[in-house]
């Protein structure tokens, strides 16, 4: 298990041979045993194999070539609806109309989406996490007609590898880890720990391509940039309010 973490690769491209439904039966029976709050289960995944509906998702993805190409598309939402409606069912007053409960949701919805990436690793199966959406949840929402209460967070397009690309770089693991306490980041810390990423041959051709002056320009000035940033909060915010999450808040 630890020798296929740490073998991990982002699989963009993926070859023609669909995935068995008894396989994919199999994954999702194991990622509906992850762990959760409360035992909840307050996520759902929407399992998209219809072309038709992978090209309505794909400019929601900004037109990633992955979600069409991919063989399946899963879309993890936050989701307490189908709790909420048990619960009205049962004379139990749900109060799950909050931020609390979506932040909530949002936990389980992850970690079931990386049991579920780690499942279709182990099975030969490659997985690209999608991090584009909540940037338009909204309109992801009405194609896969999610009710109110149902939030996507995250996207996995799943198949198998067309090619083995070169795993992606990660900093050191003193720049993630800390013992007991957090330990703050010195100057020279943060040299040190960026060291190896700014002075790649990759990342220097990056940063020329961009008309940068360091690594960091691209993030803030071009890749995630404030005003970017300040606009999907705005509105993935009204989308929040729209389902249900965010009514006691003025």
């Amino acid at each position: 298990m630890l020798n296929l973490l740490n073998q991990h690769r982002t699989v963009r491209k993926y070859t023609d041979k669909p995935i068995d439904s008894e396989l994919l039966t199999k994954l999702l029976e194991a990622t509906c045993r992850t762990s959760n709050t409360g035992n909840m289960q307050a996520y759902s995944i929407v399992v998209t194999t219809d072309a038709t509906l992978k090209q309505q998702l794909a400019p929601t993805h900004f037109n990633q070539p992955m979600i069409t190409q991919a063989p399946v598309v899963l879309t993890f939402c936050a989701d307490f609806n189908r709790f909420t409606k048990w619960c009205e069912q049962r004379q139990a007053d749900p109060g799950y109309d909050n931020f609390q409960s979506f932040m909530a949701s949002t936990i389980d919805t992850l970690l079931a989406a990386q049991t579920f990436c780690i499942a279709a690793e182990s099975e030969g199966l490659g997985i690209c996490y999608l991090g584009t959406t909540t940037y338009n949840a909204g309109e992801i929402i009405d194609i896969l007609k999610l009710p109110k209460l149902v939030v996507p967070i995250t996207t996995v397009t799943v198949g198998y590898p067309a090619d083995l690309p070169e795993q992606t770089d990660r900093l050191p693991q003193e720049a993630v880890v800390h013992f007991e306490t957090y330990k703050d980041f010195t100057s020279a810390d943060i040299d040190q720990l960026y060291a190896e990423k700014e002075n790649s041959d990759f990342y220097k051709q990056f940063v020329a391509e961009n008309k940068k002056e360091t690594l960091a320009q691209v993030f803030t000035d071009i890749r995630y940039s404030r005003k970017n940033n300040e606009f999907f909060s705005d509105k993935f915010l009204e989308v929040l309010k729209k389902q249900g999450f965010l009514s006691v808040i003025n």
